[in-house]
């Protein structure tokens, strides 16, 4: 799937003109000799003793699959939940505003062309994604967008600088995935700052752009699944797959969660 999504595509000037790999072949590729990055801020303060043990045996799976693991630093990427929640939801604002029920998203007829656009905008998003684009709207509003919005980017070029001084010295970074398991069904829901504070580990690596993959290696003491985060140099998904290809085999996961099954059934 990655193969038929990734190359260059005209309509989309992001996109980048390199040659595709066949990342299917770096599956099961030797890890022998690669140099693993622990990043140092990631064993965050309070960090679950079941998630800490997991990223324990993660890196002895790697030593054994003849890996070189090396303590790194990132120190800007403790601030990178706040910039994400800035600038995600400020793009977000941006880029949906097209969806006006005139040009492009669902139309709902309104008395007005004000009240179209109002009925329109409210029918078309369900409530995280309205919340979002209200949050977006402000931090680029007169008067804020520079407090908020253009430090953020700052933050964000720095969290970038961290991860390419760490590929300096190593292949891959390896990190938890997340701080806890998987929510139960409908807890949370409102609480959206201890929702946000679940993405910790994985939204730095966004703000970088580089790639990054999640492997579900085993189960907490309560039955639900843990993670692995796998991070790699910008357009070396090859490594990343390779590493987690190890990652998988070592673990040889098969386990179904029984906590909550057939819950809403």
């Amino acid at each position: 799937m990655l193969e038929a999504m990734a190359g260059f595509d005209e309509r989309d000037s992001t996109s980048s003109s390199r040659p595709v790999p066949a990342f299917h072949k770096a599956v099961g590729k030797s890890v022998k000799g690669l140099r693993v990055g622990i990043p140092t801020e990631y064993r965050a303060p309070g960090l679950p003793e079941d998630v800490l043990a997991m990223w324990e045996q993660g890196i002895a799976w790697l030593r054994e699959a003849g890996c070189e693991v090396v303590d790194v630093s990132l120190p800007h990427t403790r601030y990178g939940l706040t910039s994400y929640y800035i600038i995600a939801p400020a793009e977000c604002s941006s880029n949906l505003a097209r969806y006006d029920g005139i040009r492009f998203g669902k139309r709902v007829d309104g008395a007005s062309l004000d009240a179209v656009y109002e009925a329109s905008r409210a029918a078309g998003f369900g409530p995280e994604v309205r919340s979002r684009i209200l949050m977006g709207t402000y931090v680029l509003s007169a008067g804020y967008y520079d407090a908020y919005y253009l430090k953020a980017q700052k933050v964000r070029t720095l969290i970038r600088r961290d991860f390419e001084q760490a590929f300096e010295n190593v292949d891959v970074l390896l990190t938890p995935t997340a701080p806890s398991a998987a929510f139960a069904q409908g807890e949370n829901q409102n609480d959206p700052v201890q929702m946000y504070l679940n993405d910790i580990f994985t939204v730095p690596a966004s703000l970088a752009g580089i790639p990054g993959l999640s492997v579900p290696v085993g189960l907490n003491g309560s039955g639900l699944p843990l993670g692995l985060q796998v991070l790699g140099r910008h357009f070396d998904e090859e490594t990343v797959l390779s590493v987690g290809g190890a990652l998988e085999a070592a673990a040889g996961f098969a386990h179904r969660p029984t906590l909550h099954a057939g819950a809403g059934a």
